[in-house]
């Protein structure tokens, strides 16, 4: 059998209303808003008895879709928010975007932060490095030409 698709990213964070804000700045789309909970769940995750809310965000094309969580029961254990670009593990999310300037101007207004600087590669984009909500890093890419 084969692989279907890529269905969704998932970042545990600590506020679910200004980390949903921020991405529909960013211009996902709010799916849905619930809370999971019960010894089911705790199967999947080997956490056990949790209790977590989530939102489901897509991107405007609707194939991608990214699932924010916030742990009420059990609480978070670790955090590599602010781990280095070079850090091993999951390290970020690229977004595609028409404007890279004015999606910067959009997103520092709820506290984005650049990483390094905006740099253009080749004739082909312009690419940088932001700090979102709670330190995750996203990267955005504008295609050129």
């Amino acid at each position: 059998m084969a692989l279907k698709r890529m269905d969704n990213i998932g970042i545990v964070v600590d506020d679910l209303g200004e980390t949903i804000d921020f991405f529909r700045e960013l211009g996902l789309e709010l799916e849905g808003r619930t809370t999971i909970e019960g010894e089911w769940a705790g199967r999947v995750t080997g956490l056990g008895n949790q209790r977590v809310e989530i939102a489901m965000m897509r991107t405007p094309d609707g194939n991608g879709r990214l699932e924010l969580s916030r742990f009420l029961t059990p609480p978070a254990v670790a955090d590599h928010r602010n781990a280095p670009v070079n850090a091993l593990g999951y390290l970020r999310i690229m977004f595609a975007v028409d404007d890279i300037d004015e999606t910067l101007e959009r997103l520092r207004k709820r506290g984005a932060q650049l990483v390094g600087e905006v740099v253009q590669y080749k004739d082909a984009y312009r690419l940088c490095y932001i700090r979102g909500p709670e330190g995750l890093l996203i990267g955005l890419a504008q295609e050129l030409g």
